[in-house]
């Protein structure tokens, strides 16, 4: 019976299952605004989307040992890295739900009943006993089988995996946020080093003046004034150098943080550092920018969108599913698995729409401006790329300009302390004057450092705006 039920029902529905149709649009990358060039003359060549390209260690091309031991630690034991992980894993799994809808689904629903029945409750003859007592044994298989007619399980999957590859660029965003966030910290450290060393020499020569000073005042060449002012100015820097050591403190534990150790327990010992940015390869194309994780997860996102589109227009269209049972049902548990007592069942289950109160039309519009909502924040974000990247290349070309300028400025300053101090020595001005060349000097230095730190940093971003590097092949 059961066979030519089946053999009945199987060429109209094997009939719907090849004249399916899958619902909503398929998925095409907008279009964006792209410039032929750079403002920096660097060409902006024509590419495709390269975002699962491997990045690889780009801070490497600092060559700093400390920095590589950093990153490092940081991919390994960054708390909210490993959170982003498990973000990726649960995102991962949900694709095999949305792919375990293509196949049928079974279920084992085993039960055992023993019950009391009153026969006069349904008006049964009364003549007798006054109830009964009977067991019920039942082993049911259930299946259940949706027939993708309109392309909804397609489209979920669609969605599903568009969902998970969103998921695998949102982690390697976080991943090379963090990168940039370490090497970012580590060379603000460094250049604040720089500067503590600068202040270090400064309160070196100040010492020496205040010994100086003292000694003509104990011998009556200068006034309580000359001495009162080198006293001054020692202690101003003293507590200025104290003010860059915490501000240095800082910095050392949130590195510690980005590489998931208790800032208790870290330390990064000061030194003076050489600051020189890598230098950048002519003619930037265009796939660097557009194997950015966050544009591939904004693309990503779009693709999900639209497949949802497709999952909302099937709620108009009937669902027919696949519905059947067997299995074995008896009173008594010896003769439960006896051939007499076998049950079964099988035939389609169709489900349509009459009325919702306008909830399928809400939805399918909800998803259609999801789907606007994605293309625009698609858009948006190659525009910041292209921001961030034009703030980087002229950010890189000014400070390289601003470095040059303190230089000179730095050399001027030093040599009119040198000139001052001999005048002062000589008796010809008064100590004053070698108190402001000497804390011009050590502003103009300070000033170098700083922008010195800032090339670096901006080198970073630019990097980091570029997907991790400038390496093509």
């Amino acid at each position: 019976m059961f066979t030519t039920i089946a053999r009945s029902l199987f060429p109209g529905l094997l009939l719907l299952a090849v004249t399916a149709c899958t619902m909503g649009p398929d998925y095409r990358r907008p279009d964006v605004m792209v410039p032929l060039t750079y403002k920096q003359d660097a060409p902006w060549k024509a590419a495709e989307p390269r975002d699962a390209q491997a990045r690889g260690a780009w801070w490497a091309l600092y060559n700093d040992p400390v920095l590589d031991r950093l990153e490092e630690q940081a991919a390994e034991a960054n708390q909210s890295l490993q959170a982003a992980y498990a973000r990726l894993s649960q995102v991962q799994a949900g694709v095999g739900i949305s792919e375990a809808e293509r196949l049928p689904r079974l279920d084992l629903n085993a039960s055992a009943q023993r019950s009391r029945l009153l026969l006069n409750q349904f008006g049964l003859d009364s003549s007798g006993p006054s109830a009964t007592i009977f067991n019920y044994y039942n082993v049911p298989l259930a299946m259940n089988y949706e027939i993708d007619l309109w392309g909804r399980v397609k489209r979920s999957v669609e969605a599903a995996r568009a969902d998970s590859a969103n998921a695998v660029a949102d982690y390697q965003a976080a991943l090379l946020s963090l990168q940039g966030e370490v090497a970012r910290n580590y060379f603000t450290l460094r250049a604040l080093d720089n500067e503590i060393v600068l202040f270090e020499q400064t309160l070196v020569l100040l010492q020496e003046a205040l010994d100086l000073v003292r000694s003509q005042y104990e011998n009556g060449l200068v006034s309580g004034l000359s001495l009162a002012q080198a006293e001054t100015e020692l202690a101003n820097t003293e507590a200025e150098a104290v003010g860059l050591r915490q501000q240095r403190s800082e910095l050392v534990n949130t590195i510690a943080v980005l590489i998931g150790t208790p800032a208790s327990d870290f330390s990064l010992a000061a030194a003076a550092h050489e600051l020189q940015p890598p230098g950048i390869a002519p003619g930037l194309p265009s796939q660097l920018l557009e194997r950015r994780p966050d544009i591939a997860a904004a693309e990503r996102r779009m693709a999900a969108s639209s497949a949802r589109i497709g999952v909302a227009k099937t709620a108009f269209f009937p669902s027919i599913s696949l519905t059947g049972n067997g299995g074995y049902s008896s009173g008594e548990i010896d003769a439960l698995f006896a051939w007499d007592n076998r049950t079964w069942g099988f035939g389609p289950a169709v489900s349509l729409p009459i009325f919702d109160g306008g909830r399928n039309s809400a939805n399918l519009e909800r998803a259609r401006l999801a789907y606007q909502e994605a293309i625009a924040e698609y858009r948006q974000q190659v525009l910041l790329a292209f921001q961030e990247v034009e703030d980087g290349l002229q950010g890189l070309e000014f400070l390289a300009r601003q470095g040059e300028l303190l230089r000179q400025a730095l050399a001027s300053a030093r040599k009119a302390l040198e000139l001052s101090d001999q005048r002062y020595r000589s008796g010809y001005v008064s100590y004053i004057e070698v108190i402001d060349t000497q804390r011009t000097a050590l502003q103009v230095a300070r000033s170098l450092a700083r922008v010195q730190g800032r090339q670096m940093t901006t080198s970073v971003l630019l990097i980091k705006a570029l997907g991790g590097g400038w390496q093509t092949d």
